[in-house]
């Protein structure tokens, strides 16, 4: 199958599309990818990359076409937006440009915020009349106003309206959670959707190939780990409020690895708190999280108490899940709900820095083994509803029936 892979965001930048991209192309179909200069999370372009330069690279035997766009900036609202509406107009225009004399026989849309991104992929898929797929991973206007980002009720209808439209005119919609199956409904009118999970490199759930490299705090007694993105949506003033009451407990330590809008504010509050038992190491590549989140003694899974992340599985609960450690997720919903009925650990309400602080303590009171039993159920669990490559195959069988319903 020739495929068109349509992401605004794609390595070198680390999102699940890369290895699904990967093992497609192992599995021997013909993937191409068009996306945008990398820029996240940092709000810069990478070395190497410019807003003309770097239009065609090569990965591991995969072409991927980048058009211009505006860096996203550092805790800009403004650039956020220009850096959005960018790829959507540079997508179209010169992505539709760049890909005029490619056959494709479908286009998967990589559905991350923002999901305007998907216009280019309709535009592209109506002039060359092949079906576009989209994975959703964001509801949208939820995110806009569950983030805060935007509260102006005029342009969240406007943004819902073409939600609407991009709904209501792909020939399919791929849903990361169940609880996003009625919201997508609600707009998407006879479009069909499938309930279609995230996962994770297989890399995560074998036995890390590297050490990873030393931070402060990873060797203590018992150390609580969160990885991933420290921004708003994760609600990360609950790790600081944690520690902040923990901070007596001198074997605890919590490792908060990432980078984000949030972290410079974590650190000023490390500095005034007298937090050292907070730990904000910075970023790191993909490769080395597997070694990381091995050496853990909890993994820690936050987000905001909003009705949309509620319905929300972040990417990083499969990751700890394939890690095959103990996992608090504090936080509301489907997330939760995946760690209490896998066994794997602890739930406790979104933005309770008092309840995420009792969960620590009581993980640390149990013993080795029983810990072990959590870590245990978390990667069977893993293995039986997450396994990166089962989820690849149930991909392309999508494929071939939405590419059978438009010949």
């Amino acid at each position: 199958m020739r495929i068109l892979i349509v992401s605004q965001h794609y390595w070198p930048e680390g999102f699940r599309i890369n290895e699904v991209t990967q093992t497609l192309v192992e599995r021997g179909h013909l993937v191409e990818v068009l996306t945008g200069k990398p820029n996240y999370p940092e709000g810069s372009f990478y070395k190497g990359y410019n807003f003309w330069g770097g239009w065609r690279n090569n990965y591991n035997g995969i072409n991927i076409s980048r058009v211009p766009l505006i860096p996203r900036g550092k805790n800009s609202k403004f650039l956020l937006a220009v850096n959005y509406l960018s790829f959507i107009f540079f997508g179209t225009v010169f992505g539709s440009w760049l890909k005029r004399r490619r056959k494709y026989d479908l286009i998967f849309v990589y559905g991350v915020s923002p999901l305007l991104q998907a216009l280019p992929a309709l535009f592209i898929g109506w002039l060359k009349r092949i079906p576009v797929a989209i994975w959703v991973q964001d509801l949208w206007p939820e995110s806009l106003s569950a983030t805060g980002y935007v509260q102006n009720r005029v342009i969240l209808w406007i943004v819902e309206q073409i939600v609407r439209f991009i709904y209501r005119h792909a020939d399919l919609l791929l849903v990361q959670s169940q609880a996003f199956i009625e919201p997508v409904r609600q707009l998407a009118s006879d479009t069909p959707i499938k309930y279609y999970p995230n996962s994770v490199d297989s890399s995560f759930a074998r036995p890390a190939l590297q050490d990873a490299p030393y931070v402060p705090g990873l060797d203590a007694d018992f150390t609580v780990m969160f990885a991933g993105n420290i921004g708003v949506a994760q609600a990360v003033d609950v790790i600081v409020e944690a520690a902040t009451l923990l901070k007596e407990h001198k074997g605890i330590h919590f490792v908060v690895l990432g980078d984000g809008s949030r972290r410079d504010w974590m650190l000023q509050q490390v500095m005034q708190r007298g937090l050292i038992n907070l730990h904000l190491p910075g970023r790191f590549p993909v490769e080395t999280m597997p070694g990381f989140m091995q050496k853990a003694s909890v993994l820690l899974v936050t987000l905001a108490d909003q009705a949309i992340f509620a319905a929300t599985v972040p990417n990083k609960v499969q990751a700890y899940m394939a890690a095959g450690r103990p996992i608090i997720a504090c936080m509301n919903g489907e997330g939760a709900r995946l760690v209490t009925e896998a066994a794997a650990g602890f739930a406790v309400p979104a933005e309770n820095g008092s309840e995420l602080a009792a969960a620590v303590l009581r993980m640390h009171s149990l013993s080795v083994l029983e810990r072990d039993e959590m870590a245990a159920n978390a990667k069977a669990y893993y293995c039986q509803h997450f396994d990166h490559e089962k989820l690849v195959l149930e991909l392309i069988e999508h494929f071939e029936e939405v590419r059978g319903r438009k010949l």
